[in-house]
């Protein structure tokens, strides 16, 4: 596969075409398992078609894993030749020079669970382990985001308007909103907080939406100036990361195959503040993995 050439735009289209079927197909399964209303949790019961993964706080559907297999499916009949990596089925490195897809099938299924209007289906392809093309669809609200490097990120509404995606102009991190996230583990949970103690006094205020791909589109979208987070695995910014990059953000993450028992950061910020920030982590603690 070594000297393939792979068009960037082509593999951009694929992946809004996969997670536009994969979002509706989620939507769908949502109402069809769980019926209309939300989970509350009572009682500590765990419905149907719910497993936990790392912790007991750490679910995983039915639905989440009928999504990889879809997505999986029409990979398959679309780029036959490549390979993909999943979060439920896991998958392999690839050839050098070969596109390897990156798969979330529901980035927030603690929110898909609970009815939060929060989830996503995230697809990034990867050509030795760089990201070049990706697409996190909005489950609830059917707007799909999409990059391909060097060519801009962008936001297709449900009527199929597309709006040219920037970061914000913004300098001043004392009125910067970020975005961030936790993880599973009571230990990583406990530094996680002592980071952010000294982070929020610092910044205008925090989100904590629950997706870290839609997370990353939303500083693409200046709708968030900034996100950061420890332990993500790679299906949760191959695609997100490019879009905010693509936006004008700056953006580190992980190596291509880290797991999220690394605890490394991904960070995204508006380049006005980008800087400020990641000072600001360095001086929390934050740069190193937690």
């Amino acid at each position: 596969m070594e000297g393939v050439q792979h068009n960037r735009s082509e593999l951009s289209e694929v992946a809004v075409a996969v997670v536009t079927e994969a979002a509706r197909r989620v939507a769908a399964r949502r109402v069809e398992v769980f019926g209309a209303n939300a989970f509350d949790g009572a009682g500590g019961a765990r419905p149907d078609g719910v497993e936990t993964k790392s912790t007991p706080t750490d679910p995983v559907t039915v639905v989440d894993t009928e999504t990889e297999r879809f997505v999986r499916e029409r990979l398959a009949e679309l780029r036959p030749e490549d390979t993909v990596l999943g979060e439920e089925y896991g998958g392999d490195q690839g050839e050098a020079g070969a596109v390897r897809w990156i798969v979330d099938p529901i980035d927030g299924t603690v929110n898909f669970l609970y009815g939060v209007p929060a989830y996503a289906v995230s697809l990034g392809a990867q050509i030795d382990g760089v990201s070049v093309a990706g697409a996190v669809a909005d489950v609830v609200h059917g707007t799909v985001y999409a990059a391909e490097r060097g060519g801009g990120a962008r936001e297709i509404a449900p009527d199929g308007t597309v709006r040219e995606l920037r970061a914000n102009p913004i300098t001043d991190p004392g009125l910067a909103l970020v975005a961030t996230g936790f993880g599973y583990a009571r230990e990583r949970r406990e530094k996680q907080g002592r980071v952010l103690a000294e982070l929020l006094p610092a910044v205008r205020d925090v989100r904590r939406i629950g997706s870290a791909a839609l997370d990353l589109c939303m500083v693409a979208a200046g709708r968030a100036d900034a996100h950061y987070e420890h332990g993500l695995s790679p299906w949760d910014w191959a695609a997100g990361a490019l879009i905010a990059q693509e936006a004008g953000a700056v953006v580190i993450v992980p190596g291509p195959d880290s797991a999220s028992a690394d605890g490394a950061l991904t960070f995204a910020a508006a380049p006005g503040i980008a800087d400020s920030l990641i000072e600001l982590l360095r001086s929390a603690g934050g740069l190193e993995p937690l």
